[in-house]
């Protein structure tokens, strides 16, 4: 949301009350406060008929200082997420010229006298500031021309905002603010952190995180479950500005000063991912959305896959699995399933997971409408009447997850199916929420727009807990808001089938690995339209070099063998065999990925990462946004052509192909030509991962291998596997020596050379 005209000037019907100066900083309790004025004080009078800021700073973890600006205290502190807070009052300094707070090693001082300034500074550097006419409180009248947010907050009258603004340096690169598709780096756009149902091509979003970091070290998190407006470089390009509706503004300040550390406290502060089991790595395959299906359908698809020696995990149904018009009623059609109970055990013989969809709207059909109605357990109007709507489903209300009691109606019916057979949900929808929504709890509707997802996402994770304990919890989840990593996985949303919306869909998946979500997936092929095989093979070795792979679509079937149906299936550049090859290729990486997904969980490091995670240091990696890091030792550059160029970085060291065993050396641009069959995949100097079999299902994933790049310093690596094993890898002035369990077949390899195999539990390469 823009508030000015250029520079020097407010823009029509905003009237914008800066903090001007600081008349006074005092210690009260853990909090450091100060006074500011709108307008300078000059003489007494001046005291008077003037709005006045009062900014307060905090400590609620190790380098993370919070700061909350008020206007009028009188209205209700609004909605806010939760958030660690373990305030130290202890670490507050004040005199007559300024006054410091300290958390870890980050510093926040407000310097009195006759301008505003607040100062961020960590390990003896500047990080951002808060400078003069950065802080605000803004009216904006009815008819101002500054909106820039969604339609849906458009209201009569007088509005009040408060924003802030935070210095930008030479260089400094913006990256985060939830799932978006357009450019990684934030730089010079205007961002709403608003859901939309939208799909992948415009620049609104599904998971809207108001959260962002940067390469100076520090990250900044906005808590306000509601509208947020972001200008980042795009209004004041010297600065970072964010607004929000109402009379008092909190945000935190993140010190690393690595990318992954920010990303530690971040989630430290909002919620680390959970652990998901090792079976949802697998491959996902779906009925698809409007597609004609039955039993026999997926009975087909299913052997289809097995005789072609294609590994599933994963069996997923879509929307009609229940009837049409009664979404959702959480029923099977018992036209097209008539005996679901021994379908689902005849799939889990198959040695399948499953999955239903489902969303937290409620058809007017389906009796749950009623039921839900009588006991008041849907979203309500003003008037008290159920809030209803005809798009998507005819008559549809929404579950009020603010009532405890519509959660656990809700939740009933989801741990109903579990006990019948179902092994996960996919958790669609959640972004078309009013904001003339009243909710059982009193939750203002503009606040509870994005915040809904969260509710919705919690009590279906919580109802999975519930029925299979943690770790076994899984979601495939569409929208989310901060703290919506603690409940995964997360997939990309309604992409096209094009080579376009296959990099967008990259682009969207790094942008949400910059905000602290951890698993993340995307439908391989495209969600709208029919690919071209060339568009589904090439998607195909993106899907399986990414966290969670899943074969989906809306009109169309996403089985290989509907593609290419001229080319003989043994073809190696056939889609069949294409899937066959990276669905081993990550069977064998298994314990690599599982040991990565522990690490997303520990510590908030998302699997796919962005380079700037692993090479902080390297300003080549600042705008990459076509590759990306699987785990901390794998590059990945997908190909986005049908005739297979590709041009990617290598940072700096010698890498290894994992296809090829090719050397290369790095700190350069490369540029590649690949076959359908193959992607450029490089192991990086010094790494040694954990390997398993090609024909293992993830939950068997055993390390059967170690895998050691011949670079290296001297020094031990410990690789803890998830299976339980320990292997210990030594280097000493060029000679490698892996230790492992005795009592395991398994062998060891440097990655261009010699494989060896294991003795009493050492081979020596």
């Amino acid at each position: 949301m823009k508030f000015t005209d250029g520079f020097w000037h407010p823009r029509p019907g905003a009237a914008l009350h800066y903090a001007r100066e600081i008349d006074r900083v005092e210690k009260r309790g853990s909090r450091l406060v100060a006074v500011a004025p709108t307008k300078p004080v000059l003489k007494r009078g001046d005291v008077l008929n003037q709005p006045l800021l009062t900014v307060s700073l905090s400590a609620p973890m190790d380098d993370v200082i919070r700061v909350h600006v008020l206007h009028h205290a009188g209205r209700a502190e609004p909605l806010r997420f939760d958030v660690t807070d373990a305030a130290d009052p202890d670490r507050i300094s004040v005199d007559e010229e300024r006054g410091t707070i300290t958390s870890g090693a980050l510093h926040a001082t407000l310097t009195s006298g006759p301008s505003w300034d607040l100062t961020f500074a960590a390990d003896g550097r500047a990080l951002t500031r808060n400078g003069s006419k950065s802080v605000a409180w803004a009216s904006v009248a009815s008819d101002a021309k500054v909106e820039h947010g969604p339609i849906e907050l458009q209201r009569p009258g007088p509005t009040s905002y408060m924003f802030a603004q935070l210095d930008l340096d030479v260089g400094e690169v913006v990256y985060g603010l939830g799932e978006r598709f357009g450019p990684v780096v934030k730089n010079g756009q205007s961002v709403d952190i608003w859901n939309y149902d939208g799909g992948t091509s415009s620049e609104q979003a599904y998971k809207n995180i108001p959260f962002y970091l940067t390469n100076r070290g520090y990250g900044v998190f906005v808590n306000d479950p509601g509208h947020v407006s972001y200008e980042v470089g795009s209004e004041a390009v010297e600065r970072v500005q964010f607004s929000v509706q109402g009379e008092s503004l909190e945000y935190f300040i993140i010190y690393g000063p690595e990318p992954k550390a920010i990303l530690e406290k971040y989630t430290a502060l909002t919620g680390r991912p959970a652990s998901v089991p090792a079976w949802t790595y697998g491959l996902w395959l779906s009925t698809s959305f409007t597609t004609d299906y039955d039993e026999a359908t997926v009975n087909r698809f299913v052997d289809g896959m097995f005789e072609r020696d294609l590994p599933l995990s994963v069996f997923h149904f879509d929307c009609f699995w229940m009837r049409g018009f009664n979404w959702c009623d959480l029923v099977w059609d018992e036209r097209l399933f008539p005996d679901p109970d021994a379908m689902l055990r005849r799939l889990h013989d198959k040695g399948l997971k499953i999955c239903v969809w489902i969303n937290p709207y409620i058809a007017q059909e389906s009796p749950l409408f009623a039921e839900g109605m009588a006991a008041g357990y849907l979203v309500k109007r003003s008037d008290g009447s159920v809030w209803q709507w005809d798009r998507w489903q005819a008559g549809m209300g929404l579950v009020d997850f603010t009532n405890p009691d519509a959660a656990e109606w809700f939740k009933a019916h989801l741990r109903r199916l579990v006990r019948q057979g179902v092994d996960c949900f996919k958790t669609d929808f959640g972004e078309r929420i009013p904001v003339d929504g009243v909710y059982s709890d009193g939750s203002d509707g503009e606040r509870m727009h994005n915040l809904y997802t969260h509710l919705y996402n919690r009590a279906v994770h919580e109802a999975l807990v519930e029925e299979l304990g943690e770790g076994e919890a899984t979601l495939f989840a569409r929208s989310a808001t901060a703290g919506g990593q603690k409940y995964p996985v997360h997939w990309g949303g309604d992409s096209t089938s094009s080579f376009a919306s296959m990099a967008e869909t990259l682009r969207g998946g790094l942008s949400l690995a910059f905000s602290g979500f951890g698993y993340w997936s995307h439908d391989i092929g495209g969600f709208e339209g029919v690919p071209d095989s060339a568009v589904f093979k090439r998607w195909t070795a993106f899907g399986l070099l990414s966290s969670h792979s899943r074969l989906h679509a809306s009109e169309s079937y996403r089985v290989p063998w509907d593609f290419d149906t001229d080319v003989d299936e043994s073809d190696a550049q056939s889609a069949v065999s294409v899937l066959r090859k990276f669905t081993r290729l990550k069977a064998t990486l298994m314990p690599y990925l599982l040991m990565a997904g522990r690490e997303a969980s520990a510590a908030g490091t998302p699997i796919m990462r962005p380079l700037l995670l692993e090479f902080p240091h390297d300003p080549s990696v600042e705008y990459l946004e076509r590759q990306y890091m699987l785990g901390s030792d794998l590059l990945v550059a997908p190909v986005f052509s049908s005739e297979g160029r590709v041009d990617f970085y290598l940072p700096a060291g010698r890498w290894v192909s994992l296809l090829t065993q090719e050397v290369v050396e790095g700190g350069r641009w490369i540029r590649e030509e690949h076959a359908f069959d193959s992607v450029p995949l490089y192991l990086r100097a010094g790494a040694a991962i954990a390997l398993g079999e090609a024909d293992a299902l993830p939950e068997r994933a055993l390390t059967t291998g170690i895998l050691v790049h011949p670079d290296g310093d001297d020094g031990e690596t410990v690789i803890a596997a998830t299976d339980g094993a320990t292997f210990v890898v030594t280097r000493d002035a060029g000679h490698i020596v892996v230790t492992g369990p005795e009592d395991r077949d398994w062998t060891a390899a440097i990655a261009r050379g010699r494989q060896v195999d294991a003795n009493a539990g050492t081979a020596r390469l």
